[in-house]
């Protein structure tokens, strides 16, 4: 590139600049304006100063004289501390002990406040000066040389000798930058460096040259020799370009006129904030220059296109898109949502109505080349279309057939390039408040509304709002809002037209049932957000902020509630833009769409409708807003397949809980009636009663919420029935004393809430809100408590959960706050309630506890009524599950001696028909035993061993001490009930080491007789012959067989020759096969 030419030579000194006015009011921190009018010269110089480069000053005029000069270079520089704060500083809020030093504004600031600015000198357009950092506790005094470009009221370059490397300017060019505004008239001012040149004659030219070089002869001198032989030399190129470069002469007609931005530190901060992906700080980072990218458009600076052009490049260069594509799968919700970001700004920018068209041209280009590469992420951030679901055998839907065509994220951008702004009814909607008010007739009038307000009908809605959010983000917020309003006619008149086609179909779609989606595109997650876009542009105009607050980001105060106030539709009187912001919310968070596929974009969904219903929480329903409200709630109930409050819907549509909890809770001061019918309407949940009919709940697995095979998946099913949970919720507290709603209510939850475990807390939470501490209890709400909790009971009857035995707790705790017919009612009901095991040790056990006793306040005869259910439970119950409830029944019914010999006669069936094991059986008996009652112990320990059978090698067996005991009662009974036990005991036992065992402890005295006879039996005396033992020996020697040896075998392993008494003679006995008696 050629360097400029010289600029033009000019007489005059260089003194200092007479005083004149300061940098004027756009500065809100600059020196106070001057009290005289500006002169004539200062308008101009300012005009001039903002609009033209000085070179083109001197080529329209031959000669400017030097006063208009100084005050033109005077005027050049930047005039606003928030545009030096735009680039010093990123929106992004550290922590609190960092922000000092992580904000290069606030420490400028900071610099400047304590006079670290010194030797401040504009010569022309460039300015410099000496910036002193003062000492920490461990480094030393730093001063920095500071010098700044600048043209046109922007800065273009700068330059200091820290060693700082950051996207905007660091902490000393703002300090000087800011001593330049607010001590403009302090400053010492020259001309250009060319200007006081040309006033040389040729010995001052050059004794300035030597002593310039003498100055700096160790970093000039080479430069200085360079040169001087280039211009001795005839034919150099020097030479032949007539005039020098001239850096403090501003910049050329040709020059671009835009801020500094270093493109290199941009691009290097980007590719390390994406490196460091997964943390939560680089994600705001990111987001916040992102900001700072809308930021510069709404100042309508064209760095804001070129930050976004480096920031894209360098999304696109991210290793991990070649990596997500390679493996198939799906990228980080972080990064999505960055991406979808990215996206939408670039729809912004194409839109830009003030954009020269190689501009839009270039952008274009770009836009066309990113969106061919591989890696360029689809819309929804997904790289398999899984468009077929998991069950192949549904049919297609056919309101999904867009959704086959997957486009990137910059799809939307590249259709948003091809539209223009010269329409020229979207020119007269955008030049006045007022068009179209008196319109009588015309070939126009489709453009209009009855009442002869503008529409804009050119675009599709989502578009149209990306418009609106174009012209707000472009600095346009006056044309911004009139478009809004536009646009939001246009909305009004189509829901008009299609309540007029749904009412004349009305019968049609109620027989059959169903409806089909109407709206192929939701407006609530949509990329371009179109609902949340015009709410903004409506609630900014009716913002009562300081703008002033705005003018720091990073200072750290406390984020205050937005206070908005009534701004009149200059078009519509009687509406406001505050009525319209409500009014549009509304609509759009009421429209019945379909849900989108892929977890992310479902999750979208969910985020855009929360951070919409806290849009409509910052605002407070007033005298004006309430009846807006109560019309679009009519509405919307009103509104057929085109609401999602409409009596039919679509399977697939997004639900309505979250958006109706809102409405319920805004409307129930006003108009409780409205308020529950729309609360109820909400209450559906159309997948899962398409897929689990009403009628089948009961027989399905509930708890099975997320359908595998449904079309499509429902990523946010849980969350969607927790909302639901939460609506219902909302309704019970509501209509806590009003026996007629809670009746409604309680139909609603039953018929639409599916998880048992929602209608769990449910009914935990009526319960706490019925019985408040100090106040009686809602008897109404307790007794749906207990239905809610019955029908769980039921739900989960066939399906066994960890949470099971809270819940039967819980019931029966709730039956007892109502009383004691609800306690003996689910009593009598136990078998569609429990299991028989829940029923005998929970429900039967619990109800009759002192505790509750003294709960329940009973006489006398009604306790004895309570445990008299509770018996017949328990009998019941141990007639249908004998093995795990007999024992819990005797224990029940212990008191009454009727019902225990009736347990204990279920017990001896059971028994008899192997409907009991061994263990269950031999538990019993030890029961009995501990009950004072020996012979029946007995008799079960009889029939306990004939479902027992222990082999040669179960010398561990867990019925061993079971055995034992056994062998032991019948000793203690006497030597008929041992000589009863003994062939069970061979039957069922073939242990060797277990009978050796047995037979130990049979040739010891029983318990309780080791005693009798005073001393003359000790514990090793021999056992008398007419003791039981003798005749049971050959009994167990047939049993002692192995099973490796012949039978007639001598047995030599396990002997009895250790039991005392015997002698040898007797134990080569237990070898032969043994005698039937």
């Amino acid at each position: 590139m050629e360097p400029p030419p010289a600029k033009r030579r000019c007489g005059g000194s260089g003194e200092q600049p007479e005083p004149g006015p300061g940098p004027g009011a756009a500065a809100s921190a600059a020196t106070s304006a001057p009290s005289a009018v500006e002169t004539l010269l200062d308008l101009s110089a300012r005009r001039v100063a903002e609009t033209w480069a000085f070179e083109q000053v001197e080529e329209r005029f031959s000669r400017v004289p030097e006063p208009v000069q100084k005050r033109i270079v005077f005027w050049s520089f930047p005039r606003s501390e928030r545009e030096i704060c735009m680039y010093s500083s990123l929106g992004y809020h550290p922590p609190e002990g960092e922000r000092d030093s992580r904000v290069p504004f606030n420490r400028g600031l900071n610099l400047l406040q304590s006079g670290a600015v010194d030797r401040v000198l504009q010569v022309g357009f460039h300015l410099s000066g000496i910036v002193t950092e003062p000492p920490g506790p461990s480094e030393p005094e730093h001063s920095y040389h500071v010098s700044i470009s600048f043209d046109r009221c922007k800065i273009t370059s700068v330059s200091c000798a820290c060693d700082n490397r950051d996207i905007f300017y660091c902490a000393h060019v703002v300090a000087l930058s800011l001593h330049r505004i607010r001590q403009a008239r302090q400053v010492e001012l020259r001309l250009p460096i060319s200007e006081t040149l040309s006033q040389m004659n040729r010995d001052q030219l050059q004794k300035f040259v030597q002593y310039l070089i003498s100055a700096h002869h160790t970093e000039v001198l080479p430069t200085a020799q360079r040169l001087a032989d280039e211009i001795l030399l005839l034919g150099s190129e020097i030479n032949r370009v007539h005039g020098a470069p001239d850096p403090t002469a501003g910049a050329g007609i040709e020059d671009a006129n835009c801020w500094h931005l270093d493109e290199e530190q941009i691009q290097e901060q980007v590719k390390q904030l994406l490196s460091n992906g997964g943390y939560y700080g680089a994600s705001k980072q990111l987001q916040s220059m992102f900001n700072k990218v809308r930021e510069m458009l709404r100042m309508r600076d064209s760095n804001g296109a070129r930050m976004l052009i480096l920031m894209t490049e360098q999304f696109l260069q991210d290793p991990r898109l070649a990596l997500w594509r390679q493996q198939g799968a799906g990228m980080t919700d972080k990064c999505r949502q960055l991406w979808d970001e990215l996206g939408a700004l670039w729809v912004c920018v194409v839109l830009s109505p003030h954009c020269k068209l190689e501009e839009r041209t270039l952008w274009l280009q770009l836009l066309k080349k990113w969106n061919k590469l591989d890696i360029c992420p689809l819309e929804e951030g997904n790289y398999s279309c899984d468009s077929s679901g998991a069950n192949s055998t549904l049919p297609p839907n056919p309101n999904r057939s867009a959704a086959g065509v997957r486009q990137t994220v910059f799809g939307r951008a590249i259709k948003a390039a091809e539209l223009r702004w010269g329409d020229c009814h979207l020119q007269k909607i955008l030049s006045s408040d007022c068009y179209g008010v008196s319109l009588k007739s015309g070939s126009d009038k489709l453009g209009f509304d009855p009442q002869g307000h503008p529409l804009w009908l050119g675009d599709a809605f989502p578009m149209a709002c990306a418009r609106v959010d174009a012209l707000r983000s472009h600095g346009y917020p006056r044309e911004a809002l009139r478009l809004a309003v536009a646009v939001v006619n246009a909305m009004r008149l189509q829901r008009r037209h299609q309540l007029e086609s749904y009412k004349q179909q009305k019968k049609e779609l109620l027989h059959k049932g169903t409806t089909s989606i109407t709206n192929l595109e939701g407006w609530v997650g949509h990329p371009l957000d179109p609902i949340g876009c015009l709410c903004r542009t409506f609630l900014e105009a009716c913002r009562m902020d300081d703008e002033v607050l705005a003018l720091y980001p990073d200072s750290a105060s406390e984020p205050k509630k937005a206070l908005y106030q009534h701004i009149p539709v200059p078009s519509s009187p009687g509406e406001s833009y505050f009525m319209l912001a409500l009014e549009v919310a509304l609509l759009g968070l009421g429209q019945q769409r379909s849900m989108p596929e892929g977890l992310y974009a479902q999750d979208k969904v969910v985020r855009s409708e929360e951070q919409l219903i806290g849009l409509l929480d910052e605002m407070e329903l007033d005298e004006r807003l309430v009846p807006v409200l109560r019309k679009q709630v009519a509405l919307l109930l009103d509104g057929g397949p085109f609401s999602g409050f409409g009596e039919v819907v679509f399977r697939e549509t997004v639900p309505m809980h979250t958006f109706a909890r809102y409405l319920f809770t805004a409307m129930l001061p006003y108009d409780p009636e409205l308020a529950y019918r729309l609360a109820l309407r909400a209450m559906r949940l159309p997948v899962l009663e398409t897929v689990l009919p009403a009628s089948d709940i009961l027989h399905q697995n509930p708890l099975d919420s997320m359908m595998a095979n449904r079309f499509p998946r429902w990523f946010t099913l849980g969350h969607l029935e927790t909302r639901q949970c939460e609506l219902a919720s909302a309704m019970l507290t509501a209509a806590k004393g009003d026996p007629n709603w809670l009746r409604m209510v309680l139909g609603s939850i039953q018929q639409n809430i599916h998880s048992p475990a929602l209608l769990f807390k449910l009914a935990q939470d009526a319960c706490k809100t019925a019985t408040p501490a100090n106040t009686p209890p809602d008897t109404t709400l307790l007794n749906i408590s207990l239905e809610l909790g019955l029908q769980v009971m039921r739900m989960t009857l066939n399906t066994m959960t960890w949470r099971r035995r809270e819940m039967v707790r819980w019931l029966v705790s709730c039956a007892t706050e109502i009383g004691v017919q609800a306690l003996m009612n689910i009593m009598q009901n136990w078998y569609t309630l429990f299991t028989p095991i829940e029923a005998t040790t929970i429900v039967a056990v619990t109800g009759t506890t002192h505790a509750t006793l003294l709960r329940l306040s009973l006489s006398t005869v009604q306790r004895e009524e309570l445990c008299s259910c509770a018996r017949t439970l328990a009998l019941q119950c141990a007639m249908k599950d004998p093995q795990n409830c007999a024992l819990p029944a005797l224990t029940l019914c212990e008191k009454n001696h009727a019902a225990f010999e009736a347990a204990y006669q279920i017990v001896l069936d059971s028994a008899a028909s192997a409907g009991m094991g061994h263990s269950h059986l031999f538990t019993v008996a030890r029961y009995m035993e501990h009950r004072g009652l020996p012979l029946r112990a007995y008799k079960l320990a009889t029939l306990a061993f004939s479902h027992l059978s222990i082999a040669f090698n179960q010398d561990t067996h867990p019925a061993l001490n079971d055995v034992l005991w056994a062998c032991s009662l019948s000793q203690s009974l006497g030597k008929n009930e041992l000589a009863a036990i003994v062939p069970l005991v061979i039957k069922s036992v073939q242990c060797a080491p277990m009978l050796s065992d047995i037979l130990h402890r049979w040739s010891l005295p029983p318990p309780g007789l080791a005693s009798l006879g005073g001393g003359r039996r000790g514990a090793g005396a021999p056992v008398p012959e007419g003791s039981s033992l003798r005749w049971t020996k050959p009994l167990f020697a047939s049993s002692w067989r192995p099973p490796w040896r012949p039978t007639s075998a001598p047995l030599t392993r396990a002997s009895p020759t250790s039991a005392p008494g015997t002698t040898a003679s007797s134990s080569s006995s237990w070898g032969k096969p043994a005698r039937r008696s």
